[in-house]
């Protein structure tokens, strides 16, 4: 093998680590995101409900106006 194949080779490995760990960086997060919630002596509780996204409005051309009562 030449010089040459072997940076190709190098080059095929690092592109293929690169997907796989793009590919499971999700279920990593979601994982993490689904972990139960503790109070401060460490006992699992019922975890508290997500905060509330403000509500953000736009007309049809996709720009935002104040929302409407």
């Amino acid at each position: 093998m030449s010089a040459k194949s072997h940076l190709t080779l190098g080059r095929l490995m690092l592109a293929g680590a690169a997907v796989m760990a793009i590919s499971l960086s999700p279920a990593l997060l979601s994982s993490a995101s689904a972990a139960p919630c503790r109070d401060g002596k460490g006992k699992f509780i019922k975890c508290a409900p997500a905060p509330a996204k403000p509500k953000t409005c736009r007309d049809a051309k996709g720009k935002f106006i104040k929302c409407p009562a």
